[in-house]
């Protein structure tokens, strides 16, 4: 299989990180919509919501994504990239969709571990387990909508990719 596979889900579920090491398993090529689009414009998450809205950082997303999307390529998503029809119409259409969920539990402790939050600038202002909780309500039927395979974020790194390995070896086989 060479198709593209994006990682969506919310912050903290671990789609750099899992990314990095399926990469490795699958000999594909890792590539982060967000570091990919914050290397472009010269600014963080942070400074391009500042300058430009969230409205702006959006379409500078959906450019990215589809910019970035080739065969043989590991995608980590910004965990908002859902919000965007289009964004999860291509995904969809153009490679195999991973959801990685995780309880909020899971996320927030990760979120407070590791805030950068350069990188990931608040959403609504409330403490991080609360956001957590607002968002991933808001967003989860995106990510189930959009998502060809739904695994269980919240085990260690490599036992997610072995889920997800063992997802992609059922659907290639059937």
């Amino acid at each position: 299989m060479t198709q593209p596979i994006f990682l969506i889900g919310a912050r903290g579920c671990g789609k750099t990180t899992i990314g990095q090491r399926l990469t490795h398993a699958c000999d594909f090529h890792f590539v982060d919509t967000d570091q990919v689009l914050q290397q472009r414009a010269g600014m963080t998450v942070a400074d391009i919501v500042v300058r430009e809205g969230w409205a702006g950082f959006r379409a500078r997303e959906t450019q990215t994504l589809q910019s970035v999307t080739q065969p043989g390529t590991v995608v980590a998503t910004g965990g908002g990239i859902v919000l965007a029809e289009v964004n999860r119409d291509f995904m969809r259409k153009n490679g195999v969709v991973i959801y990685l969920n995780a309880p909020v539990s899971v996320l927030a402790g990760r979120l407070e571990a590791f805030p950068e939050a350069s990188q990931r600038p608040t959403l609504t202002g409330k403490p991080i387990s609360e956001e957590v909780a607002d968002i991933l309500a808001q967003r989860d039927a995106l990510y189930r909508q959009t998502a060809h395979h739904i695994v269980d974020a919240s085990a260690c790194p490599d036992d997610v990719v072995e889920q997800i390995l063992t997802e992609l070896r059922l659907a290639r086989a059937s």
